[in-house]
């Protein structure tokens, strides 16, 4: 990798850092970069999961005061984020191809999912009303439904947030931006779990990881800077941007 693809290649982690702290999908700017210096599509997909982590883990720091008081929750579905990205990192192992035709699918629900959520919330609380309302750790469909987020972001990741937000958002009766620190947390450990599994027994591009590492680690602090000042209009916004972008990625691939 020459020095000019190597600063080109730190941008982009800073980018994706940024996005990821706010929403997701900085996978969609980091990925397509690797690609076009010609590196190996299942090299690039491993080697970016794991290069994501730092920035990942810089995103739910800078989120923690929208952390407090939500222990319990992230533990709880802590383990749903960690069973689903290793499945998700050994079925890219099994089957590199397998999710291609579902990704666009599963894109778009959950950007439906986000610009519904409201009603959708409002709706499911007056469910739950009879019974004393939503359970601080949300609805029971909650868990499982991050488990298969974490299924789809230890895979490939990409719009990993989109998907996060529209399961929490709908099934947790808090704040936007307090759930977007949730979801920081749960992203690091999906990306976490699928990287160290990708290595153990993956071909793993450590000078990639170096660079994407450096450069989402400055994107995560300064997303989660930006990100968490953003009303909650505006940041469900900028979730449905980011989700109907994905979605023209995955289609006009």
């Amino acid at each position: 990798m020459s020095p000019i693809e190597a600063l080109l290649l730190a941008l982009a982690g800073v980018a994706a850092g940024t996005i990821n702290a706010v929403v997701g999908s900085g996978t969609l700017i980091t990925f397509p970069t690797l690609l076009a210096f010609g590196v190996p599509p299942v090299t690039a997909n491993v080697s970016n999961s794991i290069g994501l982590v730092p920035g990942s883990a810089a995103g739910a720091l800078g989120y923690r005061r929208e952390l407090k008081g939500q222990g319990a929750r992230v533990r709880h579905l802590a383990t749903a984020s960690i069973a689903g990205g290793l499945v998700g990192g050994l079925l890219l192992i099994a089957a590199p191809g397998a999710f291609e035709l579902i990704v666009p699918v599963l894109v778009a629900l959950g950007v439906v999912l986000v610009l519904a959520g409201p009603r959708i919330s409002a709706w499911v609380a007056r469910r739950h009303e009879a019974v004393g309302g939503l359970p601080a750790r949300g609805a029971w469909w909650v868990w499982p439904g991050m488990f298969l987020c974490g299924v789809y972001g230890g895979y490939f990741g990409a719009a990993q947030g989109v998907l996060m937000m529209a399961v929490l958002g709908i099934g947790i009766d808090e704040a936007l931006q307090r759930l977007n620190g949730v979801k920081n947390v749960l992203a690091m450990l999906v990306n976490l779990v699928s990287g160290v599994l990708f290595a153990v027994v993956a071909d793993v591009d450590w000078t990639i990881v170096a660079l994407i590492a450096a450069g989402s680690t400055a994107g995560g602090f300064l997303g989660a800077s930006v990100g968490r000042r953003l009303p909650a209009g505006v940041l469900r916004g900028f979730i449905v941007l980011v989700g109907v972008t994905a979605l023209l990625v995955f289609l006009l691939d």
